[in-house]
Parts: structure tokens; C-alpha cells; sequence
């Protein structure tokens, strides 16, 4: 049961994250805001591991990959990502960038780690692809994509690209550690990426309304601690091809919660997108 309640869990917060990230953007400056975030999800993790007396990561390597780990996780991946976003870059484009990390993990997997893909699971890849690009048509087709200057939109890139192999760091000797003190260290590599990109691109905005801390604590508890360890329980437990392979059901979700929160509409186009979205995510999880 826990694998299969697991991904879907997993899915249904992770495409909730673009609702926190356009909620936010009014009420706080984005690098602060996750800097506090990663420096708040690292104090839970601490007291977790601390009440659990579980023991924590030994070694300067061990302890090195964890915190590389969460920099390109959570760090290189977020901090770019909104930055992309704040220089301009619409929200559908972002999305549908982001939809190309199960294509990144399939291409690591085949020419870094050589290994083998069926054609089934590169079908379930491409009609993934496709659908998530039909969900997000109307927003591409209203976005002025010609005024994205190309180091925007490589930032953009290189983001998802860090996420890609911050996951895959998860398959290596890191998966021997209790999620609780990795989470921890991880996040620590997190925040301190975080910082420095406060520190240089950031603004001192923060209006401290009852919604952005609703926000914090909803990206704190459901987005990082539940979310994030979902993610590491997957990758750890399973392919990467066929954990990454669930991100692509993120877009279309994320347009399900905008038209039920937001009253965005939704056509035939995106209802059929979501469809072959949802056909190519089983495929490529066979």
C-alpha cells in the first residue's frame, strides 16, 4: 500500500508548491523567504532526529554529500528557479522547463551510468512531455517568450538540471542515513546557498501578514518536510527514471488547483493534456 499511496501523496503536495510560490511573491522577498524556510525545515529535522536518538552521518564525505546534496535540491534549484521567474520569466514557461527532469534523469542514466531504458519507458517520457506542454499551451501562447533574454532562461535550465542531480546524489552511499538527520544536514546545505543568494540578489520586503506566515509554515511542514522526504523515500526505494518520471503529473495538477483556487479556466486542450500527462506517467513507471 505505502507504495502506491506514497506517490500520489507526493505528487498532490509537489505541484501545490507553484500556488505557495505565486502566493508569495506579494508579500515577501522570494530568497529570503527561502532561506527562512530551508533554516526553519532544518531546525524540525534536528529536533526529530535529536528526540529520535537516531544516529547522525559520519565522515567529512558522508557528511559533504549530504550538504551538496541539498544545495542542488533545494538550493541551486529554488533560489534560480523564482530568480528566473522575478526577471520575468511567465510561470507556464518555468513549468514546463521543470517538466524536462525526468528527460534529464533518462539521458544521466543512459550516457553517465549506462544504463539500460525500454522503450516503454521513453514513450511514457515523451507522451508525459507532450501532455504537460498541451496543459500549459494558453499561458505559453500569452507569454511574451521573445523578451526572455538566454541567461535567464539558461538559469531557468540550469535549476531543473540541479535538481535532476541533487535527486540522483540520493542513490548514492547517502541512503544508508535516517531521513531525519539527513534531512537536517541537507537542508543546511540549503540554507547556506540560499544566504549568499539572499545576501546578493535579495531585498529586505516582508509585510509579516497572517498569509505569508500561513505560507512559511505551509511550505515549512507540507512542502519540505513532508514533500522533500517523499521524494527521498522514493528515489531511495526506487529507479530514478521512474521517480522522476511522477514530475511530470506536477504541471497539470498545478492547473487543476490554479482553476479550483484561482478560477483559471481550463479548455478541451488542457483536459486532454492532462490525460496523456497522467498515460505517460504510468508508462514510464512500468
Amino acid at each position: 500500500m505505502p507504495h502506491i499511496l506514497a506517490p500520489l501523496l507526493f505528487v498532490l503536495i509537489w505541484s501545490s508548491g507553484f500556488l505557495v510560490g505565486r502566493g508569495v511573491a506579494a508579500h515577501a522577498d522570494p530568497f529570503w523567504f527561502l532561506a527562512l524556510r530551508f533554516s526553519l525545515v532544518c531546525v524540525v529535522f534536528t529536533l526529530a532526529a535529536w528526540w529520535a536518538r537516531v544516529p547522525w552521518p559520519k565522515g567529512a564525505r558522508r557528511v559533504g554529500l549530504h550538504l551538496l546534496a541539498g544545495a542542488l535540491m533545494s538550493g541551486f534549484y529554488l533560489g534560480p528557479s523564482w530568480w528566473a521567474m522575478s526577471q520575468g520569466m511567465p510561470a507556464g514557461i518555468m513549468a514546463l522547463i521543470g517538466a524536462l527532469q525526468p528527460l534529464f534523469t533518462a539521458l544521466i542514466a543512459v550516457l553517465v551510468l549506462h544504463k539500460r531504458l525500454s522503450g516503454t519507458t521513453w514513450l511514457g517520457l515523451a507522451l508525459g512531455f507532450g501532455g504537460v506542454a498541451l496543459v500549459l499551451w494558453p499561458r505559453l501562447a500569452a507569454a511574451d517568450a521573445s523578451a526572455l533574454s538566454l541567461p535567464v532562461v539558461l538559469i531557468a535550465a540550469g535549476s531543473i538540471l540541479s535538481l535532476t542531480v541533487g535527486s540522483m546524489v540520493q542513490k548514492s552511499p547517502l541512503a544508508a542515513s535516517d531521513l531525519r538527520t539527513a534531512g537536517a544536514v541537507q537542508n543546511l546545505g540549503a540554507v547556506i546557498v540560499l544566504i549568499v543568494m539572499a545576501l546578493i540578489f535579495g531585498k529586505p520586503f516582508w509585510d509579516n501578514s497572517p498569509a505569508l506566515w500561513g505560507y512559511l509554515a505551509y511550505a515549512v511542514l507540507a512542502l519540505s518536510v513532508a514533500g522533500t522526504s517523499l521524494l527521498i523515500w522514493l528515489m531511495r526505494r526506487g529507479e530514478a527514471t521512474r521517480t522522476t518520471a511522477l514530475l511530470l503529473a506536477v504541471p497539470p495538477l498545478s492547473a487543476v488547483q490554479g482553476w479550483f483556487f484561482f478560477g483559471e479556466t481550463m479548455v478541451a486542450m488542457q483536459l486532454l493534456g492532462f490525460a496523456l500527462a497522467i498515460v505517460g506517467v504510468a508508462l514510464a513507471r512500468r
